[in-house]
């Protein structure tokens, strides 16, 4: 009786799809054009059609979308590949380290603490090696507004300034709404509720 090799060893989903996106690159015109500048709408696009996917609860959809924001990523990945700038696995290293370093309560042997906690050791260590100078630094002013505002109020709180609670009455109408979207968002802080996902809830519930 003979005996049967193993069988075909199956090449893992991650690696596969790299060489999928390899011979993309290679051989569709369209693929082969791009950029990461030209790229950029799409990483946004994919973005926010995970959130919406979020939003919904539909683990199936969500499941789709995580894959196309995993298309963007392996995208530009392959780009940086070509160019001889990066490549995924200097990618998915970077962040395996990273995640290491920002959170020794589990790679290392300190404390752990509350979750609040372990957020304020994240965030000094951060501060730390991307050696801030300013209270914005690293915030991109083009985020959402909301989320900006938010970003923004946490910064300052860090740094020990006050966030506006109840603001004056402005003159200017742009301004005066300007302060009270500001003193909401530092509300939400204080209650620890995200205001870009409370306002999006609230639209929904229009609809």
């Amino acid at each position: 009786m003979v005996e049967e090799g193993p069988g075909p060893v199956s090449t893992p989903p991650l690696l596969e799809f790299l060489e999928v996106m390899r011979q993309l690159r290679a051989q569709c015109a369209w693929k082969a054009g791009q950029t990461h500048r030209s790229l950029a709408r799409y990483l946004l696009e994919e973005t926010h059609e995970t959130l919406e996917a979020i939003d919904t609860g539909d683990a199936v959809l969500l499941r789709e979308e995580l894959g196309d924001l995993l298309l963007q990523v392996y995208f530009h990945a392959v780009i940086a590949e070509e160019t001889g700038e990066f490549t995924i696995d200097d990618v998915a290293g970077d962040v395996t380290a990273k995640m290491r370093r920002r959170n020794p309560h589990v790679f290392a042997d300190a404390a752990g603490g509350t979750p609040d906690e372990i957020n304020e050791a994240w965030e000094s260590i951060k501060a730390t090696e991307k050696q801030r100078t300013a209270v914005t630094d690293g915030i991109p002013p083009t985020l959402p507004a909301l989320l900006y505002a938010d970003k923004v109020l946490d910064r300052l709180a860090r740094a020990g300034a006050t966030p506006p609670l109840a603001p004056a009455e402005q003159a200017d109408p742009a301004e005066d709404l300007g302060d009270r979207l500001l003193a909401l968002v530092a509300e939400g802080r204080r209650t620890g509720t995200d205001p870009e996902q409370a306002l999006r809830d609230a639209v929904r519930r229009l609809l």
